[in-house]
């Protein structure tokens, strides 16, 4: 057995695995842990990876990377199980950034254009994992793309730490929205672009359009609000407020029915009950129908881990809430999407693909293509329908 890729984390992490994987061919006995650092279970998680890959390959090299080895290489080199620990810097084995990139099916593919950022909230550890936010070229995201859809990816992703912040350390300070512009116009041939999470209040003027007008940017947003009381969003070190969320959305919903995710943080340091019921009614007031849920973790070195800790008790009942809040509005959501016509990208053997507004749906159907289907059932999570 070669060359074996373990991926914790988010997305920018996956399509970094896969260019490790084809940096490393040839390789022999080697496994790559490539490392989350989000929270303390995700650290834990890593190291459970990195013992397992241990009892199933006792012969194999394992080098560990990613965001956990970058803030904690000591640690993670002590590890009797640890051959060698990269750096996150190094990890792709070259410079200046390029665009790694994950494909799914050979139907979607991630594609990383930005990595690091230069913000630092109070409770996130990963500017230390990733450095300060640099961006890929226009030109070589363009390539990258044209490359891809050449081979019959039919979807793209853009992804990044701090997607939004896109361009700012490039000549000419290009945004998001000029990227994002120059990806349709080069590339008439590519039938859908979706953003992965970005942060509202970095949505530049021209995206904002892109988003509300173009039809082959996906009706899709995952925005990293993180709480709905203006109080934890000051002491996050936000560059929001609750209204400024609900408003964005309300813009954006004005001008099209776009689907609305959220990165929300359960039992924030300090956070009081009616701060939480704050955030609770956010779920429901920019209608997310894909939450991301996470209970507070306190990372060390961060501000938030000094702060008077909310107790575990009430931190696991609050995010029980808005777990249960979040999944409530989506089956709601899917519900309400009985007996309309979605454009579906079948991806999975023929069997499954995603809207879209990114609902998972249930469809037979030969070929990995965009079809129109027809939804005739919703279940809590997923559509089922027939191709059309």
């Amino acid at each position: 057995m070669s060359v074996q890729i373990v991926t914790l984390g988010c997305r920018l992490n996956l399509a970094e695995s896969e260019e490790m994987a084809r940096l490393a061919q040839g390789e022999e006995d080697l496994v790559i842990v490539n490392s989350c650092a989000v929270t303390a279970e995700a650290v834990r998680r890593t190291r459970q990876a990195i013992r397992g890959a241990r009892r199933e390959r006792p012969e194999a090299r394992i080098v560990v990377t990613g965001c956990a080895a970058q803030i904690d290489p000591a640690g993670f080199a002590g590890m009797p199980e640890v051959t060698r620990v990269i750096s996150n810097f190094a990890k792709l084995g070259r410079a200046p950034f390029a665009p790694p990139v994950s494909s799914s099916d050979r139907t979607r593919a991630f594609v990383g254009v930005q990595t690091g950022c230069d913000h630092r909230c109070t409770f996130c550890i990963i500017p230390f994992g990733r450095g300060p936010s640099r961006s890929v070229p226009a030109g070589a995201v363009v390539e990258r793309i044209a490359a891809l859809v050449g081979g019959g990816v039919r979807e793209v992703v853009l992804t990044g730490v701090d997607l939004t912040s896109y361009g700012h350390d490039l000549p000419g300070a290009p945004p998001l929205g000029s990227l994002v512009e120059r990806i349709l116009r080069h590339i008439p041939s590519l039938p859908r672009l979706r953003l992965s999470s970005i942060d509202s209040v970095e949505i530049d003027a021209r995206l904002f359009e892109l988003i509300a007008s173009e039809a082959r940017v996906m009706p899709h947003l995952h925005l990293s609000l993180q709480a709905g009381d203006d109080m934890v969003l000051k002491r996050m070190k936000r560059r929001h407020s609750r209204a400024d969320a609900v408003r964005i959305v309300e813009r954006i919903k004005a001008r099209r029915d776009v689907a609305i995710g959220a990165d929300l943080i359960a039992g924030f340091p300090t956070e009081s009950e009616e701060m939480a019921a704050n955030s609770l009614r956010l779920i429901a007031d920019c209608q997310i129908v894909y939450g991301h849920i996470f209970r507070f973790s306190p990372r060390e070195g961060t501000p938030a881990a000094r702060m008077p800790q909310v107790p575990h008790a009430a931190l696991k009942e609050r995010a029980a809430a808005l777990r249960e809040a979040a999944a409530a509005q989506r089956s709601r959501w899917l519900r309400s999407l009985v007996g309309t016509r979605q454009r579906v990208l079948v991806e999975r053997c023929g069997s499954q693909g995603h809207a879209e507004n990114f609902a998972t749906v249930r469809v037979q159907h030969p070929s990995q293509d965009v079809v129109d289907v027809e939804i005739a059932e919703a279940g809590d999570s997923t559509l089922t329908g027939v191709a059309a």
